[in-house]
């Protein structure tokens, strides 16, 4: 598979591995593509996995709509829902990265009909993500979200500034260099930083984020839990070192998880398919393995 569509977009795909192994879908962060998951898909392969990555909208070039309203949460995960039948597989083990990550939680909400497993990287549960923001030291690290969200500076700073900002968080220099061209592309730092832009539309699939901000305490009740708690086995990676992400939200993840739970800490930063491409495919081919027993 080289490409699929949804409402006339055009996701460009890369596909490895033998055709009859359990499908792994990986989505990739911000400003990534579906290049962050070179090595790791590398390695699924050889365990027999076939693994997925696709570019999502925003990213790939057909596939580039205007409006914050295109990047609501419910139409990234009815992508995803449309990758998955793309693939032919009727589950699919789900594996994101980042904002990755983020329609990954998301989407195992909402379809867990059909997926294997989850493994989500860096980013945590968005419910335990907003209750950690209403905390000094989550509020300092994700400032730039609602920096992000301001009309063209973000595009106008970022097109000078992209590369030194990744090396500074630890991203190596060939991807640097690699997403810093994709960024400079006709409509991709809009497209990315759209995502960001239709957070304030927050609600259709996550949770209202000002709403939950205005919670009073930080643990979720029962109830909360079980209305909209992941049930199918999960595993999140998390880089200790991660400027962006920090332990109070990533510890917090496994309460909204009701099936098998593994969270694993890794003494890494936040470019984990880059950096730690082992550790990601060790822990996809683990969940592989364990729904076999």
């Amino acid at each position: 598979m080289r490409e699929f569509t949804r409402d006339g977009l055009v996701f460009d795909v890369t596909e490895v591995g033998p055709p009859d192994g359990e499908v792994a879908l990986l989505l990739h962060g911000w400003p990534q593509d579906r290049t962050a998951w070179t090595a790791v898909a590398t390695e699924l392969a050889a365990a027999g996995m076939r693994a997925v990555a696709f570019d999502q909208r925003g990213y790939s070039p057909r596939a580039r709509p205007q409006g914050r309203a295109a990047y609501r949460m419910r139409e990234l995960v009815a992508d995803v829902a449309a990758a998955v039948a793309a693939t032919g597989a009727e589950r699919v083990h789900l594996v994101g990265h980042d904002w990755g990550g983020s329609v990954a939680w998301a989407f195992a909400e909402r379809h867990p009909e059909l997926l294997r497993s989850l493994t989500v990287l860096s980013t945590p549960h968005h419910r335990a993500l907003a209750a950690a923001l209403r905390h000094p030291d989550q509020a300092r690290k994700s400032w730039y979200i609602a920096a992000f969200q301001l009309p063209w500076l973000p595009e106008a700073v970022l097109r000078r500034r992209l590369p030194a900002v990744l090396r500074d968080i630890g991203l190596p220099e060939p991807d640097v260099q690699r997403y810093a061209a994709r960024f400079r592309e006709p409509g991709a730092a809009a497209g990315g930083l759209a995502w960001y832009r239709a957070l304030p539309l927050g609600g259709d699939v996550l949770p209202d984020p000002r709403k939950l901000l205005r919670r009073k305490g930080s643990r979720a009740t029962p109830a909360e839990r079980s209305s909209r708690s992941i049930t199918v086995p999960t595993t999140y990676l998390w880089g200790s070192r991660d400027p962006a992400l920090g332990r109070e939200a990533a510890e917090a993840s496994g309460r909204w998880v009701s099936a098998a739970y593994d969270f694993v800490e890794l003494d890494a930063g936040h470019w984990l398919p880059e950096t730690e491409p082992h550790a990601v495919a060790k822990a996809v081919v683990s969940q592989r393995d364990q729904g076999k027993d």
